[in-house]
C-alpha cells in the first residue's frame, strides 16, 4: 500500500495533533482545586460546575458542618469573611462564590496572602445566579492577620 501525504494533508493533520497536545497539555497542568462543601448545597454544587467549565480540575469532597467549621478556622478565615464552602488552590484559601477569573488572576500574580474570599452569598455571583438579578460584590484579598484589601469589585 503506497501512502502520500501531500503538504495540505500534512498540514491539517499537524494542525490537529498540535491542537489536542495544546489541550492535554492544559488539563495536566491546569490548577487543582479541593472544595469542602455540605452534601445538600446546590449552590456549592453550581460553583464547582463555573470552575470546572473554567479549566480548572476540581475535587469536591462533602463534609459536615463541623469538619467545615473547623477547616475554615484551622485555614484562617475570620467569622466576617466565612461564605458556605472553602476551597485549597495552589498554597491559597478561596471562602465562598470566588469567580473563576479572580482566581486565576491570583495564580498569576502570586501575592503574599492567604487567598481570596467572597463573603456572604451574593446574588449574581458564581453558583448564586438567580436570572438576570446581580447584586455588586467584592472579592477580597485575606491576609494571615485577618485584614483584607478589594482584589475585584463585581458590578
Amino acid at each position: 500500500m503506497d501512502i502520500r501525504m501531500n503538504r495540505r494533508a500534512f498540514l491539517v493533520i499537524g494542525t490537529a495533533a498540535a491542537g489536542l497536545a495544546g489541550r492535554v497539555r492544559a488539563q495536566t497542568l491546569a490548577p487543582r482545586i479541593v472544595v469542602y462543601k455540605s452534601p445538600t448545597c446546590g449552590c456549592c454544587s453550581a460553583w464547582v460546575e463555573h470552575m470546572e467549565s473554567a479549566g480548572f480540575v476540581v475535587d469536591a469532597r462533602d463534609v459536615d458542618q463541623d469538619s467545615l467549621n473547623a477547616l475554615k478556622q484551622q485555614s484562617g478565615i475570620t467569622p466576617d469573611l466565612i461564605s458556605c464552602h472553602t476551597a485549597l488552590v495552589d498554597g491559597y484559601v478561596l471562602e465562598g462564590h470566588v469567580p473563576a477569573g479572580d482566581v486565576e488572576r491570583l495564580l498569576t500574580e502570586r501575592p503574599q496572602a492567604l487567598g481570596l474570599s467572597v463573603p456572604g452569598m451574593p446574588i449574581g455571583s458564581p453558583g448564586m445566579e438567580m436570572g438576570n438579578q446581580r447584586e455588586t460584590f467584592d472579592t477580597l484579598l485575606m491576609f494571615w492577620d485577618g485584614s483584607t484589601e478589594i482584589f475585584q469589585r463585581h458590578i
